[in-house]
């Protein structure tokens, strides 16, 4: 079944990690796959474009079956496999909810870190501005402390090592996951997110996240200080 996939994906980019960690928790492995650099523009190239009027990635292909955004991906795979691998969305429509909560909740963490992060790469010279940058800052900040703080009522309710929506690993875990490796990676400073950065710890040694790492953080395995002076 696998072979009949093909996944466009470049290193790093956490809506293309989420989608390999999906892909190895249903136990998919073998599927076919492009690794496009962003450095050389690879992925704006004419194969992708066919599939994905974006132009972006992850582009991913099942058979005649295209899905574009890695959400729609991860929870597709979810739906054509459900019986397959890691079960990664529960039946309990209120466990349900609190999946899809810490789903839709990762675009905020992850935009308010690209708007930190990259801030002075996607940010033309003429229109960077301290004070902008100071409220993104504060802003990330903010976001660090309401994730923080759901992680730890959960850990007082059912214990430490829970994962974001309760004892077991779910789609919540798969998509999240890869926005939170990089405040390690770009030096966040543990203080603002110490449950975050515990449950980090827990879980880059799982088999699906290991088997997906980002071939680049391999070689390379600390980033840029750009959340240094979070």
């Amino acid at each position: 079944m696998a072979q009949s996939m093909l996944l466009y994906w470049s290193s790093g980019s956490p809506p293309c990690w989420r989608v390999m960690i999906a892909l190895e928790e249903k136990l998919l492995q073998g599927y076919k796959h492009k690794h496009l650099s962003f450095d050389k523009n690879e992925h704006k190239c004419e194969e992708v474009k066919a599939l994905n009027p974006r132009v972006q990635v992850p582009t991913f292909k099942h058979g005649d079956i295209v899905v574009n955004e890695s959400f729609a991906a991860c929870l597709y795979l979810e739906s054509a496999f459900k019986s397959q691998g890691t079960r990664l969305i529960p039946d309990d429509p209120a466990e349900q909810a609190l999946v899809y909560q810490r789903m839709f909740e990762t675009n905020n963490l992850q935009q308010k870190m690209y708007d930190v992060a990259f801030y002075e790469w996607h940010v033309p010279e003429g229109e960077k501005h301290e004070s902008a940058l100071k409220r993104n800052k504060e802003s990330l900040i903010a976001e660090l402390k309401l994730g923080d703080g759901s992680l730890g009522k959960f850990n007082r309710r059912m214990g430490k090592g829970s994962y974001l929506a309760g004892k077991n690993f779910t789609m919540a875990d798969v998509v999240c996951f890869p926005v939170i490796a990089f405040f390690p990676r770009l030096h966040c400073p543990p203080e603002h997110c110490p449950r975050l950065m515990e449950y980090y710890k827990m879980l880059k040694d799982r088999p699906s996240i290991k088997a997906s790492w980002p071939p680049h953080w391999l070689e390379k395995p600390e980033g840029q200080d750009s959340l240094k002076n979070l």
